[in-house]
Order: C-alpha cells, then structure tokens, then sequence
C-alpha cells in the first residue's frame, strides 16, 4: 500500500475524545469503501480494487437496467466482496508453502478451467516439490474448498451487518461460473444469482484493467463469455470498450466517485450501533487471517474496556477505545502467512514486514471519517513510554490514555494466547514479565487498572 503523506501528530491526537456526537450523518457507504482498502491487501490486490470494481459493478448495473432494490444490494456486495478472503489465508498458504498474498494475487488472472494454464500456476506458486506434490494430492476439491470456505464467511460478514440477503447471496455466488464448472456449487447460467454473476465479472474486469489496461479487461472478458461469464453482461460490458471517461473514473480518485452510485433512495447511514457492528465484523475478518489469532482482537476489546472503565472512562470514550481495540490490528491482513504463522525466528526482513503492519492501520482508518480520530490510538498499540515502540517510535508525552490502556490490553491478551513460536502463559506470568515494564515502557496507571479488573475479565 502507497503510504499518504505523514500528518504531524499533537498529543491530544493520540487521545480519543470520546465525543459521540460526530459526524452522525456518514454514510454506510464511505465506511465501507474506506476498510475495503484492507480486503484489497489480504487479497494482494492493488489498492483500490474493491472500489473500482463497484464502480464497474454499478456502471454494469446501469446497463442492464437493474431495478434500485437490486442495485442497493450489488452495491454493497461489490465492497465486501472479498469479506471473507482471509478465512482460507493460513490454508492457502499451508497448502502451496507460499506467501499467500502472492498466491491469491496471481490467480486472479489465471484461468482454471484451461488445464495447462492452471497447472503452470500450481507449478509457479508451490515453493518446495513437498509443496507441489501436496497440492497435486490435494486437487481440484482443495480449491473447492478454499472458495466455499471464503464465499460463506464473506456472506456471513454481509448478514452482521444487516444488510439484504441479496447482498450476502452475492457474495457467496461470486465465484460461480456460467457454464457451471465455478465454486463452491456448481451453479450455472441462470441458477446464479443476476448479482453474483454482475461481481464476478467486475472484478475480473478491475484485475485485467489494473494490470494490463482496459482492452485487455473487455478482451478477456470475451475470451470467457459462455464459460465464466453471462453472455449479455459481457455484450453490455463492450459498450464500454470506448468509453474513455468511464475508464478515467477508475484513476486516483475513484474512492470519492464511489459515494455517488449509492442508490440515494436507500441510503443506509452509519449510526453509532452500526458502527459497532462494522467493527465487529472486520474483527472477525482479522482475527480469521491466522488460527492463533483467534479471537484475539475480540479479546484486546474486552481487556481494553474492562481496563478502560477501572480507570474511569466516560461512556463515549470507553465507545471509541473498543472499536480501536477491535481494529488495532487490520494492518496485518497485508502480513504474509508465513510470517504470521511461522514457528520459528523471524529474519531481519520478516520482522521489518511485520513492524509495517500498525501503519497499515492507520491508513486504513483514516479513510474513514468516524475512524479517524481513533486511527492514532489504534495504530499505537506497539508503541512503549520510553520510545522503544513501534511504528513511529513514539514517547510517552505523546502517548495518551487511550492508547496507553490499548497497548497493555494487546500485551496481555497475546501473552496470555498460544502463538506458533510458544504455548499460552498463564496470566499470573503475563502480568509478572509486564511489571517489569511498567514506569519504563508500559504505564503504571493502565497496568495498575488492568490487573484489578483482570479476575472480573477472566471470569467471564
């Protein structure tokens, strides 16, 4: 991801104020278009990708007349769907020996249904022969899987935010091909959803476009017409083979071209209990990226609001820490699986890799206006009193109490977890090695705060 310009921060900036009032008026829609920033890095895609597929997704819409119900719907399954693309991360990754980022993000030109072409990516991605023979035993069901296992919990993350079955149905369907060889059903021509076929062939079109330029997209599109693709979409697809100014539309600003193709008869707004909603959903989809971190940020925003009200958080306050709690971590849906998962050591470059993965949150964050203010403190999480901290090596005179209490909640409950290089520690032992930070790298009034309310929280 192409890091923005770095703000200069002021202390306050590492606070949250704790003002439930702001903005009440953001749409769902920027929300959404915001963290999908997130799914386009645990899908090694480009950034943007989700977004310019719902432009093409929409443009698609306009030209086959879908009625505005149905155009609510396909707009929100264009921006979440790749929800579920972290839940096969760590198998896809076990399976082919490889960085999985790489390996989602190259097939997503590769056309399986053509023998040669999929074995030559098999053959380019498994990185040890164990690796190659392991997928080959695997076969196709190993790829069946994979895509039910991404398509279900992508619609499942639509359902949580309530939004229309269709929206969920969708996503589930967006895999499946016209000619019925797709995942994970098997479901051909018609009997796939007129939404899933509209994503399916969007987001082909946004990869090919991306990589290799808008006639590439509309010829590959025509080269699977009959095969993955529903014939009439692609037909309305190539009246916009000239189109110059649509294709421009998918540029620089193509975040900000999103909110106008919301069906502004259905406008869903993201109120406070929405956004709550909305954090828990993308926790659940960091939290599925690695099977040791299951629950972990679910965990962090429990330990944190415990924390938090032992300290005497005001209600709105103790609001915003949760969700920065629940989304400290999305920044690491773009760390490698191998570095996740790895049982070992981390070398120089892995441990760097994963250093980058609190100011990935911070970007993410800060495309969403209610986030913004919290974008800060979630990105603090690694950062130590003395400096010694990451991602910007910040001092405790910026530190505020905010993310001085989220820095020990993430401390506690990954100490207190299995990881692949150690078993979990009981919490006696987590908060015996904390103590000695405390006054140097940890604060001494959220430790204090935490250790107190610890037999409630682990109770519960």
């Amino acid at each position: 991801m192409a890091p923005p310009p770095e703000p200069s921060h002021t202390p306050a900036q590492f606070d949250i104020a704790g003002d439930s009032t702001r903005r009440e008026g953001t749409r769902l829609s920027e929300v959404l278009a915001g963290l999908s920033y997130a799914l386009d890095l645990t899908e090694g895609q480009r950034p943007g990708h989700a977004v310019r597929t719902c432009l093409i997704g929409m443009r698609l819409a306009d030209e086959v007349g879908l009625e505005i119900e149905d155009r609510a719907a396909l707009f929100y399954a264009l921006l979440l769907k790749d929800a579920g693309c972290s839940s096969n991360a760590a198998k896809i990754s076990a399976l082919f020996g490889a960085d999985d980022l790489a390996a989602k993000r190259s097939v997503k030109t590769v056309d399986h249904s053509y023998l040669p072409e999929a074995l030559g990516y098999v053959l380019r991605t498994a990185r040890s022969k164990r690796a190659l023979v392991r997928v080959l035993r695997a076969g196709p069901g190993s790829a069946k899987q994979m895509v039910e296992i991404r398509c279900e919990r992508g619609a499942e993350i639509a359902l949580m935010l309530d939004l229309p079955k269709q929206t969920a149905d969708a996503i589930r369907t967006l895999d499946e091909h016209w000619d019925g060889k797709g995942h994970p059903d098997g479901l051909a021509g018609e009997e796939i959803p007129l939404l899933g076929r509209i994503v399916c062939l969007a987001q082909t079109v946004e990869v090919f476009r991306t990589s290799f330029g808008p006639g590439a997209a509309v010829d590959v599109a025509f080269e699977r017409t009959g095969r993955w693709f529903d014939p009439q979409l692609v037909r309305s697809l190539a009246s916009l083979r000239e189109d110059a100014s649509f294709w421009a539309s998918l540029g620089p600003d193509a975040r900000s071209n999103v909110a106008a193709l919301e069906p502004p008869e259905l406008p869903v707004l993201a109120d406070d209990e929405r956004l709550d909603r909305v954090a828990e959903a993308f926790a659940k989809v960091i939290d599925a990226k690695s099977p040791y971190t299951f629950r972990h940020s679910e965990r962090v925003a429990e330990i944190a609001v415990s924390t938090g009200t032992a300290l005497g958080f005001a209600p709105a306050a103790l609001r915003d820490l949760r969700r920065a709690a629940l989304l400290h971590d999305i920044g690491k849906l773009g760390v490698s699986n191998l570095i996740l998962d790895k049982s070992g050591t981390l070398t120089d470059v892995e441990w760097a890799a994963m250093k980058r993965h609190p100011k990935w949150t911070e970007q993410i964050l800060r495309r969403v206006s209610r986030f913004d203010e919290l974008a800060s403190v979630a990105a603090a999480h690694h950062e130590k009193l003395d400096g010694s901290g990451y991602h910007r090596g910040l001092r405790g005179d910026v530190l505020g109490q905010s993310a001085r209490t989220l820095a020990v909640a993430d401390i506690f409950e990954a100490m207190t977890a299995e990881r692949p290089y150690r078993a979990a520690m009981p919490a006696e032992q987590a908060l015996a090695l904390m103590r000695d930070d405390v006054g140097t790298k940890l604060c001494p009034d959220a430790f204090a705060a935490l250790s107190g309310a610890l037999p409630a929280q682990l109770a519960a």
